[in-house]
């Protein structure tokens, strides 16, 4: 696999701006709340609710409290009424916001679907001409060919056949810079709604009809297509099962309040409790604060949330299940180029032989370069400069100067340079070219060179070589190490991978020496060199056979059986459309390292269900504590010991609980949304994180939280 260095996102950062990315990731935007407020109205409809178990139950509750209300209307009734109801609402504006900000990216994405009309060929050949005729873009079928020159819309995804253009891709990207698309290679594919800046190409439509690459987008930010993940389900599960058993809970109660009241007649009658045992408004009450209802409500705002946390980075998620599964990911392949490394050499040394100076070996190393136009005669000039003060010359500024550039053929570099009867020829290149010249100018190679140079290639480097011929004398000035260098704080992410325990694979065409160096380097756990397609899928085959979770990154066709293969397969936006059919994301900036924060995004999703799902449970059993007591303490007054609120009546501690119960939900809205801020440590260290923090939490937020409103409703008389 092999990562192109032309695309200007690879120049860009991971976390770039797409155009519906803009928005704050977690915080709750008045405006968005009140815009998505119809939409959680309307969710209100049981046809909708029936998915979320809990909230279909407390829907139930608020149907069968306001039928008791209007049969016998209190205060307190309808008081209840009205917050279960918005119990229900502010449930459903959760998922609302949450799907609220998917739609204002997918408006967005669909400014780029214009009425674009299409060039397409009728009986197109390769190299040979045919019969154009115009179609508007929707009418485009799988496997027409279009012709697209400068200026134009490309209207349709599909793969350049024939010719190279500069597209530029900002409509779906963000990225302002063009980039290069040609046929043949790993940089064919071409996405509808991009334009073409230069040149011409011809190109194959592959989608179909209503299916193109942003059709999808729009869908999948809607989350009109977003399927619940296999842990979300089991959780939905659990929360049902802990529902029902709630419900036979509280009904028990019924029972033991009759009895109860039947063997102490002196009690007094009130709202919450009288002869008939716990009024029907009251038995809602009590089901609706014990069930969990807080995670219930944020549980389907939490899966999109996450889906929409890619979206602001770029990055497409085919299904949910890749965000899950990115989360619970073991194994991480990484290609070594343009990944972990920055994918040119640069030069790292200057190592001269005996009798050369380091100043000597780095003045003749940047003057043979500075006819050099690749990233490495770059660097070699840049390094001089700034490790030897010597300052960039220009080959302007030497008039009797005669350049040598780079050549595949000669493999060197260099410059003749005459003053006089002064001559002075230079030459930097491949080791066995400059010694071949020195030899031709009847000078032996000196055996130190051959030392250097097997030292440099054993350690993973490249040797570039210097030679002189100074007025008829010629000699070997030393060797340029050339390194593939690491890309700045590679390492540091690699040890937080290991502390997420992830195994990190780099991946490389290198022989074995060269990847064992670079991979010491980047700190990853292991390397797999001179890698085939078939390599790469027989690793992953062997991981998951362990029981292990694999992702990868893949840009060519020759990656797609592996990007099919793993668990988590990324493919890169610049790459052919197999490669993008085979993987379960797509990153729109084809930036390989974002794999790391696709894994970080889908930990975070995880533990942001986690925590809030013990906040839940911890919420509900402090809710015992508020209302058991009170509503009873008057049959029973031994349970007056766990009446430590002391609030003012069952009635004022029952309406409390159920405004708490209620408020909760839109205080977590934002952290549902931003999610949970994720540190790499081990699963005993975020379980203890997560009891500490949120299950302590979830205990203590309602006992203060119903106290202080106790503390309000006792105001209003009747309470």
């Amino acid at each position: 696999m092999s990562v192109t260095t032309i695309d200007a996102a690879q120049k860009k950062p991971a976390a770039s701006a797409s155009p519906g990315s803009k928005m704050q990731g977690g915080l709750l935007d008045p405006k968005m709340l009140w815009k998505s407020l119809p939409s959680a109205v309307i969710k209100l409809d049981p046809r909708s609710l029936w998915r979320n178990p809990v909230m279909f139950i407390v829907e139930l509750g608020a149907v069968w409290s306001t039928v008791l209300a209007i049969a016998d209307p209190t205060w307190f009734g309808w008081l209840i009424v009205i917050w279960l109801w918005l119990t229900v609402v502010f449930a459903n504006l959760a998922e609302a916001v949450a799907e609220g900000r998917g739609k204002a990216q997918a408006e967005s994405l669909r400014k780029t679907k214009t009425s674009t009309m299409a060039r397409r060929l009728v009986d197109w050949q390769p190299g040979g001409r045919a019969h154009e005729e115009e179609v508007a873009a929707p009418l485009l079928q799988q496997g027409d060919v279009v012709v697209v020159e400068a200026g134009q819309v490309i209207p349709g995804d599909g793969d350049v056949v024939e010719g190279i253009a500069s597209v530029d891709e900002s409509a779906i990207t963000g990225e302002s810079a063009p980039v290069i698309r040609e046929s043949g290679g790993d940089r064919s594919a071409v996405t509808g709604g991009t334009t073409v800046l230069s040149d011409r190409i011809v190109v194959r439509i592959t989608q179909k009809p209503g299916e193109s690459f942003i059709d999808r987008m729009i869908s999948l930010v809607e989350g009109a297509n977003r399927q619940k993940t296999p842990n979300e389900i089991a959780l939905n599960i659990l929360l049902a099962s802990l529902t029902i058993i709630f419900v036979f809970a509280v009904a028990t109660l019924q029972p033991l309040a009759i009895y109860s009241k039947m063997n102490n007649p002196g009690v007094p009658d009130n709202l919450a409790l009288n002869g008939n045992g716990v009024t029907g408004i009251v038995m809602v009450s009590l089901l609706v604060c014990l069930i969990p209802t807080t995670i219930g409500a944020l549980l389907s705002a939490i899966g999109i949330a996450g889906m929409d946390r890619l979206v602001q980075r770029n990055v497409l998620a085919m299904s949910g299940r890749a965000v899950e599964a990115a989360g619970d990911v073991n194994t991480l392949l990484l290609d070594k180029t343009g990944t972990i490394t920055l994918g040119n050499r640069q030069a790292a040394a200057f190592v001269p032989l005996d009798g050369v100076t380091e100043a000597q070996l780095a003045d003749a190393a940047q003057l043979s370069s500075l006819a050099d136009e690749t990233p490495e005669g770059r660097s070699i000039v840049v390094f001089a400069k700034q490790q030897y003060g010597l300052r960039a010359r220009t080959p302007g500024e030497l008039a009797h100067a005669h350049w040598i550039e780079f050549s595949a053929t000669t493999r060197m570099s260099g410059v003749d340079l005459r003053d006089g009867s002064d001559e002075h020829q230079l030459r930097k290149g491949a080791a066995a070219s400059v010694a071949e010249w020195v030899r031709s100018h009847g000078v032996d190679v000196p055996t130190q060179l051959g030392d250097v140079v097997d030292g440099i290639s054993a350690a993973g480097g490249t040797p570039l070589a210097v030679g002189e011929v100074h007025n008829g004398t010629a000699r070997m000035l030393g060797v340029i190490h050339l390194k593939d260098v690491v890309k700045q704080g590679m390492r540091e992410r690699f040890d937080e991978m290991r502390r997420m325990g992830i195994r990190t694979v780099m991946i490389t065409g290198d022989n074995p020496l060269t990847a064992k160096a670079i991979a010491d380097e980047a700190g990853v756990d292991d390397f797999l060199a001179e890698a085939t397609p078939e390599d790469k899928m027989a690793l992953i085959k062997k991981e998951q056979a362990g029981g292990k979770l694999v992702a990868m990154t893949g840009d060519g066709t020759n990656d797609a059986p592996a990007l099919a293969q793993a668990d988590v397969g990324v493919a890169m936006n610049s790459g052919t459309s197999a490669a993008k059919e085979a993987g379960n994301m797509v990153d729109l900036d084809s930036d390989p390292t974002k794999l790391i924060e696709i894994v970080e995004i889908g930990k975070q999703l995880l533990i942001t269900r986690g925590a809030l799902t013990t906040f839940s449970i911890a919420n509900d059993i402090a809710k015992y504590f508020a209302i058991i007591p009170a509503l009873f303490v008057g049959l029973f007054p031994g349970l007056d010991l766990l009446n430590i609120m002391r609030l003012h009546s069952p009635q004022s501690a029952i309406l409390s609980a159920v405004i708490f119960n209620a408020l909760v939900i839109v205080a977590l809205i934002p952290l549902a949304l931003r999610g949970v801020r994720y540190t790499p440590s081990s699963a005993s260290k975020l379980l203890s994180r997560n009891l500490s923090i949120y299950g302590l939490g979830g205990i203590i937020a309602p006992f203060i939280g119903i106290k202080l409103i106790d503390l309000v409703v006792q105001l209003f008389p009747g309470m």
